[in-house]
């Protein structure tokens, strides 16, 4: 292993080299941006060999990856905001297509009013176009789970594109230790051979993306809903057989302090290392607390969260995106309904805090804990979100 000091960014940069993609089309979009620059570094110093191709927008940069992976080619490309909003009619044909395109998407607020800040905003919007969807907290994971993208997407019984998200500019632009292989053959031998998924061949022809009659589209789009549960399947494994020979294990979620935990907080992105931090504080006065980080959005982590939930006093989600005209945020929503569902009766308390990149404090994370325990014991569950860090 090679230790480097990388951005995020530039983490997902050396990943996509040591995978080996064939085509990367690109349009710059803060704080996006500087992962192109350096994936066209490499291919200009000869250092990957892969056809950049310089597009007009967003939407044709989707445009152009679904093309490229309809012919077989292994293929990478990166957005956030409103350049993943102007590529939203790219998203579902993608994954409908069952074209294992990987996207990195450092996130960013959506305007108006404009922001090149982070939020979780426009990751949010893509929950339901079919894509899987991992968010990450560290520069290694993000590395990692670039790696890791490429291999379950390209899963012949998952066939579903990848999306990779991490908090732009605080994880984006923040440099931090990443460990890659000295070896990227290691990589290329991890990950499953080029095109094994049907595509278009002119000696072996093919219809691709038809027009589906009321008589054939119900079965076809189930058959996306069989995919993703097997990809919830195949990224377990992934994960799994990634640790046993990187040594860094991952699962569907991370937990923190979560053995003989009472109440247990939920989060995801960057604001996890913050999270920890208030736990090892609040920890310290006798609170039986215990942190749950969501790295798979989607498939979503249903065993898990019954799992970690089911014994405990109460929990709270501290969401990083606002669903409008709803009372609580997105993955509060989901996890909610998940509960009920299985008639898991924890009471739950939701917190939104980070929108465009509002500062979150530890201090923050310690006093929605200890708001929580308070509400929780007292019967008086807030029925709706409580904005941290907004001005009164």
């Amino acid at each position: 292993m090679v230790c480097l000091a990388l951005t995020s960014n530039y983490a997902v940069a050396y990943a996509v080299k040591m995978c080996d993609v064939d085509v990367i089309p690109v349009y710059p979009i803060t704080p996006q941006t500087t992962i192109a620059e350096k994936l066209s570094e490499f291919v200009a110093n000869g250092e990957l060999n892969a056809e950049i191709i310089h597009v007009e927008s967003e939407h044709s940069a989707l445009s152009a990856a679904i093309g490229a992976a309809a012919v077989g080619a292994r293929v990478f490309t990166a957005t956030c905001s409103q350049g993943l909003m102007l590529a939203y009619e790219l998203l579902p044909i993608a994954a409908g297509l069952r074209l294992p395109i990987v996207m990195a998407v450092p996130a960013r607020a959506v305007s108006a009013p404009i922001s090149i800040h982070c939020d979780y905003g426009d990751v949010m919007l893509a929950r339901d176009t079919g894509w899987i969807i991992m968010i990450t907290s560290t520069a290694q994971e993000v590395f990692d789970t670039v790696i890791q993208a490429f291999k379950i997407s390209e899963n012949t019984n998952v066939l579903l594109p990848s999306m990779i998200a991490y908090d732009g500019f605080l994880m984006s632009h923040t440099i931090e230790p990443v460990e890659i292989p000295d070896d990227e053959e290691i990589v290329k031998k991890l990950l499953p051979e080029k095109g094994k998924w049907h595509k278009l061949n002119p000696e072996k022809p093919i219809t691709m993306g038809p027009l589906a009659l009321p008589d054939w589209y119900y079965e076809i789009k189930y058959q996306q809903v069989i995919a993703m549960k097997e990809a919830y399947r195949v990224c377990k494994e992934v994960f799994q057989e990634y640790g046993r020979i990187f040594g860094r294990s991952y699962d569907v979620v991370e937990t923190y302090e979560i053995e003989d935990a009472e109440y247990v907080f939920i989060t995801y992105g960057g604001a996890w290392g913050f999270l920890q931090e208030a736990i090892d504080r609040v920890r310290k006065e006798g609170l039986k607390v215990g942190g749950l980080k969501i790295r798979l959005l989607r498939p979503f982590p249903v065993n898990e969260m019954i799992k970690y939930l089911s014994n405990v006093k109460g929990y709270a989600v501290i969401d990083r995106a606002i669903s409008f005209g709803m009372p609580m945020g997105p993955v509060f929503q989901d996890l909610s309904t998940i509960l009920k569902q299985y008639e898991i009766n924890v009471p739950g308390i939701n917190f939104i805090h980070g929108i465009g990149q509002r500062t979150m404090y530890i201090d923050d994370f310690i006093q929605a804990i200890k708001y929580t325990i308070k509400k929780i014991e007292s019967r008086e569950i807030e029925k709706e979100a409580i904005y941290l860090g907004l001005r009164s």
